[in-house]
Formats: structure tokens, sequence, C-alpha cells
């Protein structure tokens, strides 16, 4: 098999469908607006700012992970800050390859300075708009759709869904619950999702990662989740034998109805749903051929892009452009855009890229 450069991977086109908008920041951007602010940081020096952020979110737990959110977002709180954070975005997105990108952030974490939640999306979109812009005329396209985020120990999720359907047309694709699993059901939230399923809108769980499959069965079966963030604990219904897996019903009923899951290896290792990435269970669900696809979670939490996640992944299961390719075009099949545009792109960008790649 052919080396593959790290380069070579930043050059190759991506498709991302996990990212939190309040995760990846640059450090540089968190600094000058937490002046402005008056808001105190562990550092003020970028690098060991930005090496703060990886080593607090690297204790092993969900919960203490999110609590480094805490200074990304105090600086998110005006429409100019939320349009830079969002246009720095795109282009950090777009410099790294990232042709399609699904970016979720919670509208209702950002009415600190007393913005409505109708404002607080404006001022989102408005930086996505900004930033593919800028992207395409410096070469480098990038499709940006936007997923708004309920958080699921809150209580505004009917809230947040309607305002996802509200914004359909001018950029949001899709709906998201997110925050601590434990206790927390995504059942707790079934009038949004049914509210959802009435609008024909596609909603996304976060669900398997701090949480079995107690967790994934409910995201499924009981709110008719399009897709899990993250669901790598459905390899908890496989089995490993002499006689090779054997999947458990909801594994097979997840692989059959080729229901997505939104993988982020760096992440998953940072909170222990993955004890490393060689012992990530991507490589498993990727035999099996789950509809698996590669994610970044939180770019400035996990030190990380597409780029690394995808260099990781070469280095640990010897992967060449062909899995590359073929975990791309799941994220480009699986996306919340319509399906002539996921065509297109996978048609017209992916696969000609990759067959250059791969020849």
């Amino acid at each position: 098999m052919v080396a593959i450069g790290y380069q070579e991977i930043v050059q190759a086109p991506k498709a991302l469908l996990h990212d939190h908008l309040d995760g990846g920041l640059r450090p540089s951007t968190i600094i000058e607006l937490a002046a402005q602010l008056g808001h105190e940081l562990p550092s003020t020096d970028p690098e060991a700012l930005g090496r703060w952020f990886v080593e607090a979110a690297n204790s092993g737990s969900l919960e203490r992970y999110l609590e480094t959110f805490a200074h990304t977002v105090a600086v998110m709180q005006t429409a100019p800050a939320l349009t830079r954070v969002a246009r720095e975005c795109a282009l950090d997105l777009a410099a790294d390859g990232v042709v399609y990108a699904e970016v979720r952030f919670a509208p209702e974490q950002h009415l600190e300075q007393d913005l409505t939640l109708d404002q607080v999306v404006e001022a989102v979109l408005a930086g996505f708009a900004e930033g593919s812009e800028l992207a395409a005329r410096a070469g480098n396209p990038i499709r940006v759709g936007t997923l708004l985020t309920a958080m699921r120990h809150a209580a505004r999720s009917q809230e947040i869904a309607e305002l996802a359907v509200r914004h359909r047309d001018t950029g949001v694709v899709g709906f998201d619950i997110a925050g601590a699993e434990a206790g927390f059901p995504p059942t707790r939230h079934l009038d949004a999702f049914e509210y959802l399923q009435r609008e024909n809108f596609h909603f996304t769980i976060h669900a398997g990662e701090a949480f079995g499959l107690p967790s994934i069965w409910q995201a499924i079966q009981w709110c008719g989740a399009d897709r899990l963030g993250h669901g790598v604990r459905i390899v908890d219904d496989i089995t490993l034998g002499d006689d090779g897996p054997q999947l458990g019903r909801l594994a097979a009923y997840v692989r059959d109805k080729r229901i997505p899951l939104e993988l982020c290896p760096s992440s998953n290792v940072q909170t222990g749903a993955a004890p490393s990435i060689a012992q990530h269970p991507i490589g498993l669900l990727r035999d099996l051929r789950f509809r698996a696809t590669v994610n970044t979670d939180n770019r400035l939490m996990s030190g990380t892009s597409m780029s690394r996640e995808m260099a990781l992944l070469v280095d640990a299961f010897g992967y060449g452009w062909k899995e590359l390719q073929w975990f791309t075009i799941n994220a480009m099949k699986s996306a919340f855009i319509p399906f002539d545009e996921r065509l297109r792109i996978i048609d017209d960008v992916i696969k000609p890229a990759y067959a250059k790649l791969l020849s």
C-alpha cells in the first residue's frame, strides 16, 4: 500500500457531519473576544490556551469535557462575535479540505446579551455565508449546513425545534439534542421529535457515547432519529466469537437500516468512550459495513481537524485512499441537504478527486 502523506490528506475532499461551533474556536479569537468582555481565561497566550483546552478535555469524563465550553460560550454572546466565529469556522474547515460540513450549536446558550433566538441564528448563518464566500474566493469551496441543538437537560427543545424549522430555507438543515446523556434520556423531548417528523425535517440525536445501548435504542425506536451522534456504544451489541462477530438485534437493525454513525475518534478517546484510536470500534464497524462516518466533534478541545482524524485512522488501521473515500461518501450520503445536492458533491467533487489519488 502506498503511504499517505498528511498534506495529501489535507488536499483530499472531506465531509463532516458532527462539529460543534462552540468547540472549534481559534484560541486567538477567544483571547480577543474575552478581552473585550473582561472575561478571565486560563491563559492569554494562544498556544498555551490551546494546550489548556486539550489538557482539560483529556480527563476521560464527558461531564468534565463539557466544562471547557464555559470559556468558548462566554465569548459568543453578541451578534458580531457569533458571526466572526462562524466565519472563521467555515474558513478553517475549508482550508482543511472539507467540502461539506454540518456545524451545530445551541442557540439557547447565546442569550446572555439579550439577543433573541432568531437573532442568534441569523448571526451564525451570516458568518457561515461570509466564510463560505471567502473560502470559495481562496479556491477552497465549502458548503456549510447548520444544525440547531437543544440541551437535553433543559426544557426548550420544542422551541428550538420550531426555530430550526423557521430557518430551514436560509441555512438550517437539521436539529439535534446534546449534553450529558446519563439521567437525561432523549424521550424527554418526544414532543419536539414528533413535531419535526410532522414537518418533514431532519434530526440527529447524541446517543451511545457516555451512555450505552438504551440511549441508542430510545433515540431510534422512540424518537425516530435519522442519525446517531456518536453511536459508538453500538459495539456493545456485537459479540466477538470463534465464528466471527455476531450482531444483536439492535446492532443488526442499525446496520440494516443504514442509520449513520457520527463517530468522533479523538473525542471518543478523550471522554472514555473508546480506550484508544487503535482500539476504537470504528475499525470493527467499518469491517462490518455499518454506515460509519469520521468526524471532529470539538476541534479545539481535541486539538484536531478532519485531516488529523483521517491520518490517525491511517496510522492505526493501515487505511488507504479507498477507505478514506468510503468514509467520505458515507458522510455525504448521510447529509441533511437535498439528494441532488449530495449527489452533485459526490459525483463532481469527491469521486473525481479520489480517482486521481487512487490511480
